[in-house]
């Protein structure tokens, strides 16, 4: 596995490849991660994967200085998987100068939920995304970037600037890996003690239970995300959302009852447990 540090070295390992398939990451990684990186092998010749913590996502009160940065573990893991290339910049290197320029997303798809409780969040994402494609695609003709759908908004996020700004990339959303009892895998679940984690199963229940409710009683939606934040609250979380959306654009679906049984849906919730916080969805 090649480690790249700069944008030239990293052009330079891909000169006369085509279309490669990349996996940006921020470090520390999992299971996810790394199911990510086999899809990525599977879809092209070569696999990029990056390691970024971008300082841009994240609020002044917010982990960045904390966040778990694992590289020894992270490399090997990545060699075991097979990856072509290791992008890992230093923070210098991807902003040699105060980023002022910056992708600022459609606010009614990122000012809402995790947009809502993180401002600017997206911008942030937006920007060092758009970044690191040009590091990785300027050369190539485009190719292959691969995102779970456990960050399902900012998959949606993603998918629509690389449609409005045109470019040759092919998003691929990868369905999102979970821990026995039903976790989804996240880097901040390292925050949490073994019976937190146990805990914590109570997200995905309680989203799936949302879920079920929605198709199969004709109990109004706010009510049933009202009962569904307070049943987490009551296990000693701190819910932030517990909401039903249209898979299309994010939006609450109409309140027409063949909508609630019939169309493509998805259950979305964030939620602190002992101060740390969980995002996680369903698709129904």
């Amino acid at each position: 596995m090649y480690i790249a540090h700069t944008v030239d070295e990293l052009r330079a390992a891909l000169a006369g490849r085509s279309r490669p398939a990349f996996v940006p990451t921020m470090g520390n990684l999992h299971a996810g991660h790394l199911s990510l990186v086999r899809l990525a092998r599977e879809r092209a010749d070569t696999c990029v994967t990056s390691i970024f913590v971008n300082r841009l996502q994240f609020l002044p009160h917010e982990d960045f200085d904390s966040y778990p940065r694992t590289w020894e573990a992270d490399c090997e893991k990545l060699r075991a998987e097979g990856c072509d290339i290791l992008f890992a910049p230093r923070e210098t290197d991807l902003y040699p100068e105060p980023q002022v320029f910056k992708v600022q997303p459609d606010p009614q798809l990122a000012d809402i939920l995790e947009g809502e409780f993180r401002p600017g969040f997206f911008t942030g994402v937006c920007t060092v995304v758009m970044k690191l494609f040009s590091a990785v695609f300027a050369t190539t003709g485009g190719g292959v970037a691969v995102f779970g759908k456990k960050d399902y908004q900012q998959l949606m996020v993603i998918q629509r600037m690389v449609q409005q700004f045109a470019l040759p990339i092919e998003i691929v959303g990868a369905e999102t890996a979970r821990a026995d009892g039903g976790l989804a895998l996240s880097s901040r679940n390292g925050y949490l003690s073994e019976a937190q984690r146990q805990q914590a199963t109570a997200l995905s229940r309680e989203l799936r239970q949302l879920a079920h409710a929605t198709r199969t009683t004709a109990t109004p939606l706010r009510e049933l995300e009202t009962q569904a934040m307070q049943a987490l609250r009551e296990q000693g979380w701190e819910p932030d959302y517990l909401t039903v959306r249209q898979r299309s654009n994010l939006l609450s679906p109409a309140a027409d009852t063949q909508v609630r049984v019939n169309a493509p849906l998805v259950v979305l919730g964030a939620a602190r447990l002992a101060g740390t916080r969980l995002i996680d969805n369903l698709e129904f």
